[in-house]
């Protein structure tokens, strides 16, 4: 499999066909060449030669990425992204062979779903990340006000009263904007500053990272809504040991990319999908994710619709809280 063009062609996936074609070369790949995944699908007894639909692939438990390096193939990374999480808790690691293609991912995820991210200003509300190395999100954002064509874009940290003046100012200035920040620090500059800005993208991911009480989505959007002046809320689905994101525009709903697609497996046999309608745990194909595990069964729980946008549940009881977007329904 040569490099750039699998690279060319994730990026351009127009139809279910393409996606189930590469996906399955990918598996391929991966299968022989990722000495962890090689050693998983074997002991499931899978014949690699005989996986010839999406629902015959494998998916890597998400907790192999806190004890292995999972690698295809051998090489030195350009970066390790961690994944969030209390003190003391193993964290995943997620070994990036290539950064140009993590960005390629994200950039074109993001102006799938918003358009060009130079027509933006980006406010960042992150402490949590800010805090620790590692942070595939923080490194996603920081491309992104790189590119925006605004000198406003930065990060805010605690400075609420700071943020608050720069959002009167873009509001004034009728640009189009994004505040993206961790769940828990949006409900604190709201109980300080409430504006009304019906233009703000309000884009909130991370959870509470045990700084607030978890709470339902629909109140925690509801007091969002109020706080911000805006009609929805969005919201971003991504996680350390993946190259791809999902976005909501607002009620919970998230689409993927066309690279990314979500399943939804029966929590008691979890090496069998369940219908669309149906809850379950979230399993991940992430086709950005050539250099590690493309097939990622995760520890989120969710339901798909049949327009294939998908929701977040919980999470099962016994993982680890980390910084995916953990609001329980």
């Amino acid at each position: 499999m040569q490099k750039s063009p699998f690279y060319q062609q994730i990026f351009k996936i127009s139809n279910e066909n393409t996606f189930n074609q590469l996906a399955i070369e990918l598996f391929n790949y991966q299968a022989k060449e990722n000495p962890i995944y090689n050693a998983f699908v074997k002991a499931l007894k899978v014949d690699i030669s005989q996986v010839n639909a999406l629902d015959k692939i494998p998916f890597l438990p998400i907790q192999f990425f806190k004890l292995h390096a999972v690698k295809t193939s051998d090489f030195e990374p350009q970066m390790v992204f961690s994944s969030s999480g209390t003190s003391g808790m193993i964290r995943s690691r997620h070994f990036v062979k290539d950064l140009n293609l993590y960005e390629l991912s994200f950039e074109k995820g993001f102006e799938y779903f918003y358009g060009a991210a130079r027509d933006y200003t980006f406010l960042a509300l992150l402490p949590s990340y800010m805090e620790r190395e590692g942070s595939s999100l923080i490194y996603m954002v920081d491309n992104l006000i790189k590119q925006s064509s605004d000198r406003q874009s930065g990060y805010f940290l605690d400075n609420h009263a700071e943020l608050y003046s720069s959002l009167l100012k873009l509001k004034a200035e009728r640009k189009k904007v994004i505040l993206i920040g961790v769940t828990y620090a949006l409900l604190d500059f709201i109980e300080q500053y409430k504006i009304n800005f019906p233009g703000l993208i309000v884009m909130e991911t991370g959870g509470m990272k045990g700084k607030r009480p978890e709470m339902i989505r629909e109140e925690l959007h509801i007091r969002l809504k109020q706080g911000f002046g805006v009609d929805s809320i969005h919201s971003e689905y991504g996680m350390s040991e993946l190259l791809s994101q999902a976005y909501s525009k607002g009620k919970g709903l998230f689409e993927s990319p066309p690279w990314m697609r979500v399943f939804i497996r029966d929590t008691n046999d979890p090496f069998s999908h369940v219908q669309k309608g149906r809850s379950g745990g979230i399993n991940i194909i992430d086709l950005a994710n050539r250099d590690s595990c493309a097939f990622i069964s995760t520890q989120d729980l969710g339901k798909l619709h049949p327009d294939n946008s998908f929701e977040i549940l919980g999470r099962f009881d016994s993982s680890d809280i980390r910084g995916c977007n953990l609001l329980v329904q």
